[in-house]
């Protein structure tokens, strides 16, 4: 190889090593990566509310119902029995004095048509007696009052088979039995109720619920949009002493409303909304009750400062209403809370 040949390679090697140590700057350069622009951190919205001062109340809202003040009970005292017939479907109006059950006779009534008979003669053989000696007649005398108790008691028997209705007024209730159903004594089958003396009765499953409302609460009564003024009569807590277990439980559970002007659409059974306040304070230091925090026995919020800076203050709650809660302590009208 001459001398000119290795200065030429010695140069293209050299050139080749330029290139790699520079970055083979023959080629164009690539554009510098965009620095990302700068983002502020999302400032954090808060549900606030404004404290405030006002009244605040504690009651009970709910739904009851109209029911009759004066009911008949419709069952078989004496002895039970083999159904005929239920004469009466509930919604019925009916009649004092109306056949509202029929027992199967088993030819009762046949019996006391015989008696009926018997008797009827032992009038007239009293009767015939009377014109002839007095032993005849005492004799016949004694036969008319044998008959008499017969019939008496057989009437009675007759009519225990069938129950009728004592009061005017409208069916609520009809056992559903067909003919042949059997029935105990006692066994409510109908009951009537008078439609025109009405009051509210409020049922709940717990009867703390109810516990703080006494004898003598107004209560609002709203049916539709009529709302008429009723007062509590009765609470569990100053109801009768009974021995029906049934009515008992019933009791224990129910508050009941006198409503002295009845509304246009009040009738046995219709729905009612009542609110009674049980208690009411006025010119109060306020917050929503979703405001109000607690943990282990603290009570606290959370106060919006300045719009953006939260301190956590210890609080005294009052009265606790059904949407509010009164702070007795820790707060003034005008501080900013936030909700949970």
């Amino acid at each position: 190889m001459s001398r000119t040949i290795k200065q030429a390679t010695a140069l293209g090697i050299a050139f080749v090593l330029g290139c790699t140590l520079a970055g083979c700057s023959l080629l164009p350069k690539e554009e510098e990566a965009l620095k990302p622009p700068l983002v502020k951190p999302a400032q954090e919205n808060y549900n606030t509310v404004e404290v405030e001062k006002g009244t605040i109340v504690k009651g009970i809202i709910g739904s009851g119902s109209f029911e009759s003040l004066k009911t008949d009970l419709a069952q078989f005292t004496g002895q039970g029995g083999r159904i005929q017939e239920i004469l009466v479907a509930s919604g019925d109006t009916v009649k004092k004095g109306d056949a509202l059950v029929q027992l199967i006779l088993d030819g009762l009534d046949i019996q006391v048509k015989e008696q009926q008979l018997a008797l009827e003669r032992a009038k007239y053989a009293y009767q015939q007696a009377r014109n002839g000696d007095d032993q005849a007649l005492r004799i016949a005398g004694l036969q008319l009052e044998i008959e008499q108790v017969k019939y008496d008691r057989l009437s009675k028997q007759l009519n225990s088979k069938q129950l009728i209705s004592s009061i005017d007024g409208q069916v609520v209730f009809a056992e559903s039995l067909k003919e042949g159903d059997f029935v105990d004594a006692y066994q409510t089958l109908v009951i009537v109720a008078d439609p025109t003396r009405l009051r509210v009765a409020i049922r709940v499953d717990n009867a703390n619920d109810i516990r703080e409302v006494e004898v003598g609460l107004q209560a609002d009564i709203k049916v539709k949009d009529e709302v008429v003024a009723g007062k509590v009569v009765q609470t569990p807590s100053s109801s009768p002493i009974t021995l029906n277990k049934d009515l008992a439980e019933k009791y224990s559970k129910t508050l009941f409303i006198e409503v002295p002007t009845l509304p246009a659409e009040a009738k046995i059974g219709a729905m009612v909304d009542v609110k009674i306040i049980t208690q009411q304070r006025d010119n109060v230091v306020k917050i929503p009750r979703s405001g109000l925090r607690s943990y282990l026995g603290r009570n606290f919020v959370r106060v919006l400062e300045e719009g953006k800076r939260l301190r956590e203050v210890d609080v005294e709650p009052g009265l606790v209403g059904s949407t509010e809660v009164e702070i007795v302590k820790g707060l003034e009208a005008g501080q900013v809370i936030v909700l949970q």
